[in-house]
């Protein structure tokens, strides 16, 4: 359940019998380490959907986003599905729940759009897709996410991507955005060097634009983005645990996922490591809320 309005608005179901194709749900938990508190980032659903409030009159305007209204002139066909109920600590019952919201949803032939938690939701997201693959993996993100276990745990925060690599449905990983140092040790590198991902910093895409990133994503693939908050510029995105200077900017972001809509097509989305308690005067949840618009709009104009 939620405790804030939905999404921009919209509705929990299409009352017209239509099918969506984007079904948004929350999940405040994933994967928390041994002794530590994800219970901040639980709250980061609700704060972006209470945000998106001010915008819910606006959904048939003109967005200059997207070169039109969000659902292109058509009927609302993005549904808020609420969250799955998560329990910090229940690291297996959590993942098994995500994965089977995900199944659920790609079972009705919609896109999911997952609003974590920290990124260890990311795992169960992707292993929904076992059966609607190969899909390849964009990680839009400061930090590679490739440790093989932290305290214990194989499936926290600091190895989605790790996991990514094992899952026989993944083809590929594009991992952009990164820059500074974090988490990744020389065995991390070598070994997603090894598997075959590709890198793509922060400073590159400043240098060349998105199509530094995007060239590595083959034409027509499904794609899974998944986008860590603390990839785009703290000037933007304070409410992250760990501010690094020098991400993405707003427009680069914008121009990855429709860049991506042009190239490709997006199979699902989730948006993670939003800490609302870090956040500055609501800009996380704004920049957030932008981000998740040009996703659905986006999705609805995909084929």
């Amino acid at each position: 359940m939620t405790t804030s309005p939905l999404f921009l608005g919209f509705p929990d179901r299409l009352a017209d019998g239509r099918m969506p194709r984007a079904v948004i749900f929350g999940a405040g938990h994933g994967s928390t380490y041994p002794c530590k508190d994800s219970s901040g980032y639980a709250l980061a659903a609700d704060a972006i959907r209470a945000a998106s409030q001010d915008d819910a009159a606006l959904v048939e305007h003109w967005d200059f986003d997207l070169g039109g209204p969000l659902f292109d002139g058509k009927p609302i066909s993005c549904i808020d599905a609420g969250d799955i109920p998560t329990i910090m600590h229940d690291n297996s019952g959590n993942r098994a729940r995500i994965e089977t919201k995900t199944r659920e949803v790609l079972a009705s032939s919609a896109v999911p759009i997952l609003l974590g938690g920290d990124c260890s939701v990311t795992i169960p997201f992707l292993a929904g897709f076992v059966e609607h693959g190969p899909v390849w993996v964009l990680q839009i993100d400061a930090h590679i996410d490739w440790r093989d276990e932290v305290l214990g745990e194989r499936y926290g925060y600091s190895s989605p991507m790790r996991r990514a690599s094992e899952m026989p449905h993944v083809a590929g990983i594009v991992q952009v955005g990164l820059r500074s140092v974090g988490s990744a040790r020389l065995t991390d590198i070598e070994a997603a060097r090894h598997y075959g991902s590709h890198f793509v910093t922060a400073r590159e895409v400043h240098s060349q634009g998105v199509e530094a990133a995007l060239r590595h994503i083959p034409a027509g693939a499904q794609v899974v983005v998944t986008l860590d908050c603390d990839s785009l510029d703290p000037g933007i995105m304070p409410g992250v645990a760990a501010r690094t200077p020098g991400g993405l900017t707003y427009t680069q972001g914008i121009d990855l996922i429709a860049g991506l809509g042009k190239r490709a097509r997006i199979a699902g989305f989730d948006l993670v490591e939003f800490y609302p308690l870090a956040d500055i005067d609501g800009l996380s949840a704004l920049t957030a809320v932008r981000l998740l618009v040009n996703v659905v709009g986006t999705v609805v104009r995909q084929v």
